[in-house]
């Protein structure tokens, strides 16, 4: 069921809220947080829809805020039952003055007691932390790979990181990461000496992962950029240098890798890139601050130098 309330305040979009509640319409019992989305119309739907699939692992509010020029005016849309997921959402479309503050537009929404997380699908802003959304979140979710320059992107993100900050580069290495953990946690139990990163230009992942890898291993990483002509799809290889051989996890097409070991046949793994949804999903699952990330993204990353070949 969709709700179009055109030229509307947030007081009349709360109070048809609990109206649609009332009624039956939807249910706010056992929703665990409020979502909170700062995305331009261009893009909102498809972060909507990924809210909506997570949204069936954690049941929530999502309140959608797009901004524009033009007469100061709040137009609203509500979603609920199978135009909403398990959630409820609230599309929020201030123009001019009535886009002014963003926090009083979202504050009288929030679910009373339930954490609130911030997500800003494409351009963040300069410090998420300190923005007027970023205030009223404990989490708040970027994505490095929406940025023109992601090298200055994750400096920036290094720079004016605070607890609850998170990425969405970050998350799509966790796979990687398993994967790589898993192989360390496996006889021979040979030392590292030694890593090579390789991926896409426009995926911070790779810059990310080979931070990781120095902090984690306390071992020189080289890492480098792909020909964009030959290799997009973020991540290409990850190269381990041992002394009684190499470990090598590489993928040769998307979705598909190969992790080849001294002495062992070579196994193919399933390894796609991470949906949005599925990234999304899993920022969801913590609401506490992400240590590890912040220690990559600050201590890992300063430590880190350039790449061997620009893209």
């Amino acid at each position: 069921m969709i709700i179009d309330l055109p030229d509307t305040t947030v007081s009349q979009v709360a109070k048809q809220l609990v109206r649609v509640r009332e009624e039956g319409g939807a249910v706010a019992l056992g929703r665990v947080l409020t979502l909170v989305i700062a995305a331009r119309n261009g893009v909102a739907e498809a972060a909507i829809d990924a809210a909506n699939d997570a949204s069936r692992e954690h049941p929530m509010r999502v309140i959608v805020l797009t901004t524009g020029e033009g007469p100061s005016k709040l137009d609203a849309q509500i979603r609920v039952g199978g135009d909403a997921g398990a959630s409820e959402v609230v599309v929020l479309r201030a123009y001019g003055a009535a886009a002014s503050n963003e926090e009083s537009l979202i504050t009288g929404l929030l679910l009373p007691d339930a954490p609130v997380v911030a997500w800003w699908p494409e351009e963040a802003p300069t410090d998420a932390a300190a923005s007027p959304l970023g205030r009223i979140a404990q989490r708040r979710i970027t994505d490095a790979a929406t940025s023109p320059d992601v090298r200055d992107r994750l400096a920036l993100l290094g720079k004016t990181h605070a607890p609850g900050d998170t990425d969405l580069a970050w998350t799509r290495l966790t796979h990687w990461r398993e994967q790589l953990a898993a192989v360390l946690d496996q006889p021979p139990f040979e030392t590292v000496i030694g890593a090579e990163v390789h991926g896409s230009a426009a995926s911070p992942s790779t810059a990310l992962l080979a931070a990781w890898l120095q902090m984690a291993l306390d071992v020189p990483v080289r890492w480098s950029y792909e020909d964009p002509e030959e290799w997009q799809e973020g991540i290409k290889s990850v190269r381990l240098h041992r002394s009684g051989g190499d470990i090598l996890l590489e993928r040769p097409s998307a979705g598909v890798a190969v992790l080849t070991q001294p002495g062992q046949p070579d196994h193919e793994l399933h390894l796609p890139r991470r949906t949005l949804r599925e990234c999304l999903a899993e920022e969801l699952r913590r609401l506490d601050a992400d240590v590890l990330y912040g220690r990559v993204i600050t201590e890992g990353w300063e430590r880190l130098g350039p790449p061997e070949t620009g893209a």
